[in-house]
């Protein structure tokens, strides 16, 4: 199991804990020698039709996309978020970094994408993160998208919400998701959303070894366009293997009562 609190020093701890934070919202390049960071394999050939499935390697974190403009009601939502990057851990009210809640969609897929595996089923295609072992559904088969999600009388709101997918071409998959959890971050710099929030992911393969994902949010109540929220990018892995990669409440709040909060 990996872990980032046994066998580090105070001392060492508190630079080295978080340290991804200061690329959460960047290109990624405070980190090297991931695995992304090691291959380069070239394009391996065209790739197959309408087909992801298989095990790629991500960088520690996408790249940004547009400023939002935010409604009135969003900028407030906003400016009470302290992300960790200006508020450190013991200042921040992120719930990702306070006591290890789930990232939520699609935030997982802008941050701690290392490992992201696809598998094509008859009529879905499933997404096993390799952070926090995360898996969602993606309906192929024409499913609608749930009516009223998150409010009464419809569908309970998600941390990963409902999503449906489809087919543009040979090599784009355009994705649609809905009904997510308000109280979710939208990546680490505080971006809100609210229930109704829909986002939608444009992978594009433009052959074998490469992928490209394009994150655009539609939240009329909180923003007054829709927006790029993020691109990422990932390769093939080879060997079709990824690591575990937890994050631990237990030693999250260990860190906080003996490192983080005393540190201030």
């Amino acid at each position: 199991m990996r872990t980032w609190w046994i066998g580090l020093t105070a001392g060492v701890a508190a630079s080295l804990v978080f340290s991804t934070v200061a690329v959460a919202q960047g290109s990624g390049t405070g980190y090297t020698n991931t695995v992304y960071d090691k291959l380069n394999l070239g394009p391996g050939g065209p790739a197959p039709k309408q087909e992801l499935t298989g095990v790629w390697a991500g960088p520690i974190a996408g790249q940004p996309g547009e400023k939002p403009s935010f409604t009135e009601l969003g900028k407030q939502l906003f400016e009470a978020h302290k992300p960790e990057a200006t508020y450190k851990v013991a200042g921040t009210n992120d719930p990702y970094f306070r006591t290890c809640d789930p990232m939520g969609f699609p935030r997982n897929m802008l941050f701690e994408t290392r490992g992201v595996a696809f598998s094509t089923m008859a009529d879905r295609i499933v997404v096993l993160s390799q952070y926090q072992r995360v898996w969602r559904e993606i309906l192929t088969d024409g499913s609608p998208l749930p009516k009223d999600a998150g409010h009464r009388g419809g569908a309970d709101s998600r941390y990963y919400g409902y999503s449906v997918g489809h087919w543009e071409n040979d090599n784009t998959l355009v994705v649609q998701t809905v009904g997510l959890d308000p109280n979710t971050w939208l990546n680490n710099a505080g971006y809100p959303h609210s229930v109704d929030a829909q986002v939608e992911e444009r992978y594009v393969r433009p052959d074998h070894n490469h992928l490209n994902l394009t994150i655009t949010l539609t939240d009329p109540k909180l923003y007054t366009k829709p927006f790029v929220l993020a691109t990422n990018s990932f390769k093939w892995i080879p060997d079709q293997r990824f690591d575990e990669q937890l994050c631990i409440p237990s030693q999250v709040l260990d860190y906080l009562k003996f490192i983080a909060d005393p540190a201030k």
